[in-house]
């Protein structure tokens, strides 16, 4: 089955822009439907956005829509989370995972954290 790496996250001004990633190995990520989850400290885990196996249907969460852009290059074996005008509240563990956005089953990355602050 598919592994799965975040990277890119770190520290931001509010304001500011990362760019997050998704390797995937043991599997190609074409057999997938994609999904970025983040949890903040105290919070439940939540959905911010999904994309079909190929890219050609996206979906994100309101309190990111017009912020956050999913995609994927299936060629590199990689999904990416683009994130625009951080926000403080967007500070959180960001997480990318396979299958529906309805469920917590499937599998999960490790996490990479976010931390929007001046």
């Amino acid at each position: 089955q598919v592994q799965l790496v975040e990277s890119g996250g770190g520290l931001v001004q509010p304001g500011g822009s990362l760019r997050l990633s998704c390797a995937a190995s043991g599997r190609s990520l074409g057999s997938y439907a994609m999904n970025w989850f983040r949890q903040a400290p105290g919070k439940e885990r939540e959905w911010v956005a999904l994309t079909n196996w190929d890219g050609t249907f996206t979906q994100v969460a309101d309190s990111v829509k017009g912020r956050f852009t999913i995609s994927r290059d299936n060629a590199k074996n990689t999904l990416y989370l683009q994130m625009n005008s951080l926000k403080s509240e967007d500070t959180a563990v960001y997480y990318c995972k396979t299958g529906a956005r309805t469920t917590l089953d499937g599998i999960w990355g490790q996490g990479t954290q976010v931390t929007v602050s001046s």
